[in-house]
């Protein structure tokens, strides 16, 4: 999954856990880019009687690199705090939800919102009001008022949101972590000897009916860059990297008398996010959690599982005769120049018609999103390999086919940029987990926050 428990620790930590990072030029308001964080991964929507919130002693940030060098030059700060009513109940409410400020909602959740540039932490809100998780008919029964109501405009023409969204990800996670079992290709497997599978299968999206909690912040582009020249869609200085951070005080005690945590220290980073499947994917069991605590700008020391990544060796061993010119290059021992474009330094301008998202020569593992191009009117799903510049991997929309999109570049449908000699298989143009339109989520919204109305607990047991 793109980084739903996607190392060791993290995975026994799932309120700091980062599952996805979004970001992408406004479509209803071009002037501004949307930056989405999600956390809590694989959340049942009957999840009661606790139901899923962001952890109160968890620093949430979202960084934003504008000179390249892959370090935040402007971090948005969320931090929480949960308020209960009445701690004589069980209950998470006493009747139904009608507002924010409902005497029924007994279990609320506010938070902060704050910037770090230039060495300088300012608070620009406080007190804001995340909406209650979707519980069902009599108890949220009018959840898209609500989820409306928790869009607040705050200081410097910023729209913030937090709180329970409808998972937007999607993926055969079942099916790709048995064996690499790719379902429109399993027939090819070389488990087939074995009896397995007769014939190719539609894919089956694991994360189908589940829920995330998400952070979206919608900030106007002259927030985000300055310095370098701007504006034109052949500027470096038009290209940002994101990536998003979640960190722990470095001491936790449980006070006895209390039932409590106390928590004390300076905060340490225990995840991060900027491309989908990196740490997932790329990088091996025993640097996982070290990845986790480093910043985008020591990067280089993971490159070469981006070089060389395991899945293109995979390929061609699972799927026998599939992918013959793959496992020629793989056999080279070819470092694969095109991926460590696309993930660690981005497109560099004449490689793609039209399109550059390059922020320079350091490696960094940032989702880069060039400011100055438009959003599509005919969005593919598959961004540029669909012919889409506005998408994955320009930045990343919250429908885009990331795993398509990325299982495509690992066969080698993306070689050519940087090697027009090298001729892809003729399945790298077509692997896919086999989601097709009927199994990928339909509820997104065209408008802030974008992610759809979380799925009800009632509607939708796990």
């Amino acid at each position: 999954m793109s980084s739903h428990r996607e190392a060791p620790e993290i995975s026994k930590d799932p309120v700091a856990d980062s599952t996805d990072v979004y970001a992408f030029v406004s479509p209803e308001n071009p002037d501004t880019v949307t930056l989405i964080a999600n956390y809590i991964p694989l959340q049942g929507p009957a999840g009661g009687p606790n139901f899923y919130s962001f952890g109160d002693d968890v620093l949430y940030e979202i960084h934003v690199d504008n000179n390249g060098d892959g370090k935040p030059d402007i971090s948005f700060q969320f931090q929480f705090q949960t308020k209960i009513a009445d701690p004589a109940t069980f209950l998470y409410n006493t009747g139904p939800i009608l507002s924010l400020d409902s005497p029924n909602w007994n279990n609320r959740q506010f938070y902060q919102v704050a910037t770090y540039k230039n060495g300088q932490y300012q608070q620009i809100a406080s007190g804001l009001a995340c909406p209650p998780c979707n519980i069902g008919p009599l108890s949220t029964p009018h959840y898209d008022r609500l989820a409306a109501e928790a869009v607040h405009d705050i200081p410097g023409g910023i729209k913030v949101f937090a709180g329970q969204r409808a998972e937007g990800f999607y993926v055969d996670l079942g099916a790709i972590f048995d064996l690499g079992d790719l379902r429109p290709f399993e027939q090819l497997h070389a488990q087939y000897g074995l009896g397995a599978f007769a014939k190719a299968a539609p894919g089956v999206n694991a994360t189908a009916h589940l829920n995330v909690h998400s952070i979206a912040i919608q900030v106007p582009k002259s927030l985000l860059l300055w310095g370098s020249p701007h504006g034109k869609e052949t500027d470096q200085g038009s290209v940002i990297g994101v990536w998003t951070t979640a960190s722990r005080q470095q001491v936790q005690l449980w006070d006895v008398q209390t039932s409590e945590h106390v928590n004390s220290g300076p905060f340490y980073q225990v995840s991060r996010l900027g491309n989908p499947l990196v740490n997932e994917v790329l990088i091996p069991l025993g640097q996982k959690d070290i990845w986790n605590t480093e910043t985008p700008c020591g990067d280089k020391r993971f490159a070469s599982y981006v070089a060389n990544p395991e899945l293109a060796g995979l390929l061609p061993a699972l799927y026998p005769g599939v992918f013959p010119n793959l496992a020629k290059l793989v056999a080279a021992g070819t470092a694969r120049a095109d991926l460590e474009a696309i993930l660690l330094t981005g497109i560099p301008s004449g490689i793609v018609a039209g399109f550059q998202n390059y922020t320079g020569p350091v490696l960094a593992d940032m989702l880069r999103l060039n400011t100055a191009i438009p959003p599509s009117k005919k969005p593919s799903e598959l961004g540029i390999l669909g012919g889409d510049l506005a998408g994955f991997p320009n930045g990343r929309r919250v429908f885009d086919d990331v795993v398509s999109i990325e299982l495509r570049a690992i066969a080698g449908a993306t070689v050519p940029l940087v090697d027009p000699s090298y001729k892809p298989d003729a399945a790298a143009g077509l692997v896919t987990d086999g989601l097709t339109d009927s199994s990928v989520p339909s509820g997104y919204l065209d408008k802030f926050p974008y992610l759809g109305v979380p799925y009800s607990g009632f509607s939708t047991p796990n």
